[in-house]
């Protein structure tokens, strides 16, 4: 079974989980505790290499990761965790994550988007492009600004496989496009 595919099944189970054991906060409070571990694998080749490598038992796994995760994330979420290390999924554990923070924003009517823009946008641009957003996408948006000195001007924004693009680059060359597709008329292209 492809990985992608195996992660949203895990994702789904931790969100019915969760809804079962307190709705909305409880799985807000598992996305919190999931975004950490998923950063504390990316930060560290270490831990990667820990969650995948051989020559480790499940059972030292599971002891490590219940003494590095107690009091840090909630047990049930702990335990998801220790389950998916008994199933031998662990090296999926980051793709979970994400698949699960992808069906809490749906469940909560959330979208996430990435923002490029040219320049460090200050907090009224942020806010105003959140607004603007919102508004065009019907959700609560939220997002992640990243700066592109490349960018003429304008904004890029993505919105999952969805691209929408304002910049200056962009919008030029739609206009130089539809010049070229205008039909001048016969008295106008003799003259040219």
């Amino acid at each position: 079974m492809r990985a992608d595919l195996v992660a949203r099944s895990y994702a789904d189970t931790l969100l019915s989980l969760a809804e079962r054991h307190g709705g909305r906060a409880t799985a807000e409070e598992f996305l919190r505790a999931g975004e950490e571990l998923a950063a504390l694998v990316d930060a560290d080749p270490r831990i990667r290499e820990f969650l995948t490598t051989p020559r480790l038992t499940t059972e030292a796994r599971k002891t490590v990761l219940r003494q590095a995760l107690a009091g840090r994330v909630p047990e049930l979420f702990l335990r998801f965790v220790l389950v998916v290390v008994d199933k031998k999924r662990q090296a999926l554990l980051r793709q979970i994550v994400l698949a699960y923070r992808d069906r809490v924003d749906e469940m909560l009517g959330r979208v996430r988007v990435a923002v490029t823009v040219s320049h460090e946008p200050d907090l009224a641009l942020q806010d105003e492009v959140r607004r603007y957003l919102e508004t065009r996408l019907g959700k609560a948006v939220i997002p992640t600004f990243t700066v592109d000195p490349e960018l003429l001007g304008g904004i890029v924004v993505r919105v999952g496989d969805q691209i929408l693009d304002g910049s200056v680059r962009s919008r030029s060359a739609r206009i130089r496009r539809r010049l070229l597709e205008v039909e001048l008329p016969q008295a106008a292209a003799a003259a040219v």
